[in-house]
């Protein structure tokens, strides 16, 4: 029997397998940011320990950063003491760190991809739950927590059970304004918040294979949405054009070598999985989130549904739409937008600005939006400058921010206020996730740009 993507690189970075319990792990790559990391190097320094790898970690600042004016000091003691502490703790155990203002600097899991840090075949993990991303790279790619990041920091190792596998395949071609994030929002609402608990989804399929590198880092980065511990997608031409001469990618003919193995990674044709899902792309539109977790979601064409039968289910349901003010049987479409945000490790790399300024090239932003543009690194930000994107936007009447997870979460100075209602490129929308009482709607990078022009929720198809 054939061996998954997924089986080849678990079991070639496997030290022990312990009976009756988990895998000893190695791990090639280790991304840390401000957040996850400082009770981590305590923990070292409590017991004496040094980083065992040192040149396998990365870190950089990113959670809690402001957007704005960053060639000052932070303003919030509580981010500038995380930011502070990552930059001592990566001096004293010798970390790469990429600091703010640093040309590499951006969110961890845009910045990674982008310098060449995340290579196919690898095992990578991060104590973030969205290093799910890097699987688009053919990785196996995990979150992990505070004492874990400890364990990989001193042992380079972790221990882990072993996931079940899961292919869920994409037939046909996405729709003209369909994204990548529609695609992982569809299918998040097909198979629950819980649907893929236990799993590593591989994604396949034509739909699939047509994506960008850029459009695979979105649909991998929402696995955790459905519960899956990771997701990923098999290298081909497409990883190896994305990757190759970048500044930490191999070159020359440890560029040839690592390639001939790469191609030996996508699973064998006669692989079996524990489970199998299929979809069509056909049946994929721009998605919208109506209530408080991702699966919670609609076509924009659709109204909001009826409530399940469950009687908990139900409970939450309607707790859920009391939340966002909506109702069910309406349509989302013509309903007032506050705030609008582009950006996050789902939706702030250049392509998202590319198609958000396709839209919005030549038109003004409502005056009742607030908009946050927000890049995924100062590489994206150059980019945005290089192709003339940012005259696109401020004519358009909108301000490029500084690089940053930004409204994504309440980390930051970026907040929607108590019960404005927000477009979002981000990934949750959970209550208060966005700001306390701050109500999120999750969407592509065309229907924020719609929303952002229109002051509503606004099928982007159509206008």
């Amino acid at each position: 029997m054939g061996k998954t993507l997924f089986d080849k690189i678990w079991d070639a970075h496997t030290v022990t397998d312990i009976t009756g319990g988990p895998t000893q792990l190695y791990i090639d790559r280790h991304y840390c940011h401000e957040v996850t990391s400082p009770q981590a190097f305590d923990g070292l320094r409590g017991r004496g320990l040094k980083v065992r790898r040192p040149d396998r970690t990365f870190s950089t600042p990113d959670h809690n950063i402001p957007t704005l004016n960053q060639d000052r000091p932070i303003a919030d003691p509580v981010s500038a003491r995380q930011v502070d502490t990552l930059l001592k703790n990566a001096g004293e155990f010798g970390i790469t760190l990429f600091p703010l203002g640093d040309e590499h600097n951006g969110i961890i899991h845009v910045m990674g991809p982008e310098n060449g840090l995340t290579l196919p075949g690898s095992t990578i993990v991060c104590g973030d739950s969205h290093t799910s991303t890097h699987g688009a790279f053919g990785a196996v790619a995990f979150g992990i927590g505070t004492s874990e990041v400890e364990m990989v920091l001193a042992t380079q190792c972790i221990l882990q059970p072993r996931p079940k596998t899961m292919r869920i395949t994409v037939d046909g071609r996405l729709g003209s304004g369909v994204t990548s994030k529609d695609m992982a929002l569809y299918i998040i609402a097909q198979l629950g918040t819980g649907g893929a608990t236990g799993y590593f989804v591989e994604y396949a399929g034509d739909a699939v294979r047509a994506l960008s590198m850029e459009q695979r880092m979105t649909l991998c980065n929402l696995s955790i949405e459905m519960g899956a511990r990771g997701g990923m997608i098999a290298p081909d031409q497409t990883t190896f054009d994305y990757l190759k001469g970048r500044e930490f990618a191999p070159s020359g003919k440890e560029w040839d070598e690592a390639v001939a193995y790469w191609r030996t990674l996508p699973s064998d044709d006669d692989a079996v999985y524990d489970r199998e899902v299929r979809f069509d792309a056909a049946d994929i539109e721009p998605r919208v989130t109506y209530g408080t977790n991702p699966g919670m979601g609609i076509g924009i064409s659709e109204p909001v549904p009826l409530p399940p039968d469950d009687a908990a289910a139900r409970l939450s349901f309607e707790k859920a739409l009391a939340y966002m003010g909506f109702r069910q049987g309406e349509s989302l479409e013509g309903q007032k937008v506050d705030y609008v945000f582009l950006g996050s490790c789902t939706n702030g790399r250049i392509e998202d600005f590319r198609a958000f300024a396709s839209y919005v090239k030549g038109r003004r932003k409502h005056s009742d939006v607030t908009a946050w543009l927000v890049p995924g690194s100062w590489k994206v930000r150059r980019q945005i400058a290089e192709e003339g994107l940012d005259k696109v936007l401020e004519e358009a009447g909108f301000e490029i921010r500084q690089p940053g997870c930004s409204a994504c979460l309440a980390m930051n100075d970026d907040k929607v206020p108590a019960g404005c209602l927000s477009v979002s490129t981000s990934n949750r929308n959970f209550e208060g996730r966005q700001g306390p009482g701050a109500r999120t709607v999750l969407a592509g990078p065309f229907v924020a740009a719609a929303a952002a022009i229109h002051g509503v929720i606004t099928d982007p198809r159509k206008s």
